[in-house]
């Protein structure tokens, strides 16, 4: 698809996880912003969802250095209700108090994770910016996500760029989403990260995919035993929680396993 023109937009918003595909994604951006003059100072936004304890450690922080590194604005997000593991649990409580049986873990069918600790809270963002502006039409937004087609099947059904139905209202947002580095293989991801010479987050040289949640449900079983070894107290906490909602993480595999085998590669390493 051809590059959008920034000017039409009020705000450009990039969704920050600190991970190396919103890494390149930024770089990228700035690039992009650059060569068509667009005032990038005023006009970007890097917003990032806090997700907390599950998040990997000095992931915040290392969404602000990426941000700061170009001199962009950063804005912090979170669930004022608590983190997944506490949403986790108000689920379970929920389903013990009115006797229905809801699944109390996410899961690649059900992923109110995203929508719930993410997307909605970009999108209270995106209202107080509208608020702000004082404009008297709807704020123009450009909202960008490092998400890439190499990913899953899933993720290479999506539209690079389209309208935002959901996140737009009649008379105060018209919100575009694009996904700027949709077609990029993993390699141009890490020669555009190399390139920028902005420090990446330290999971990946452990062996780790993805950074999202440290324990995420659709990590796969390496990742999952890669971060328990370098999060044994939040693995700890992980299976705490999966013990009080009688639940397994997911359908395949349960915490308790992960934890377990993790040790085992542990000691004999």
């Amino acid at each position: 698809m051809s590059t959008p023109d920034l000017h039409e937009y009020d705000v450009v918003l990039v969704n920050s996880s600190a991970g190396k595909d919103s890494q390149a994604m930024l770089d990228y951006l700035v690039e992009v912003a650059l060569d068509q003059n667009y005032d990038l100072f005023t006009r970007f936004i890097v917003v990032h969802c806090d997700l907390g304890r599950v998040e990997w450690e000095g992931t915040l922080d290392l969404a602000r250095e990426q941000a700061d590194h170009y001199g962009l604005r950063f804005e912090v997000v979170r669930r004022d209700l608590g983190d997944l593991l506490t949403q986790v649990e108000q689920r379970h409580e929920a389903n013990v108090e009115h006797g229905r049986d809801i699944a109390p873990w996410p899961s690649s069918s059900a992923r109110w994770c995203t929508s719930d600790q993410k997307t909605s809270q970009v999108q209270k963002l995106m209202t107080r910016l509208s608020k702000d502006a004082h404009l008297p039409r709807p704020l123009r937004v450009l909202n960008c996500l490092g998400i890439r087609a190499q990913e899953s099947v899933a993720r290479s059904k999506k539209e690079a760029f389209g309208p935002d139905k959901r996140a737009s209202t009649k008379t105060t947002l018209h919100v575009d989403r694009w996904l700027p580095i949709f077609d990029w293989t993993e390699d141009q991801v890490w020669a555009r990260i190399h390139a920028s010479g902005v420090r990446y987050h330290r999971a990946y040289d452990l062996g780790m995919s993805r950074l999202s949640c440290a324990f995420c449900v659709m990590a796969s079983k390496q990742d999952l035993l890669i971060a328990a070894q370098a999060n044994p107290a939040l693995a700890a906490e992980y299976v705490r929680v999966e013990v009080k909602v009688g639940k397994r993480f997911t359908q395949k595999l349960s915490m308790a396993e992960v934890v377990a085998e993790a040790a085992v590669q542990e000691a004999a390493a």
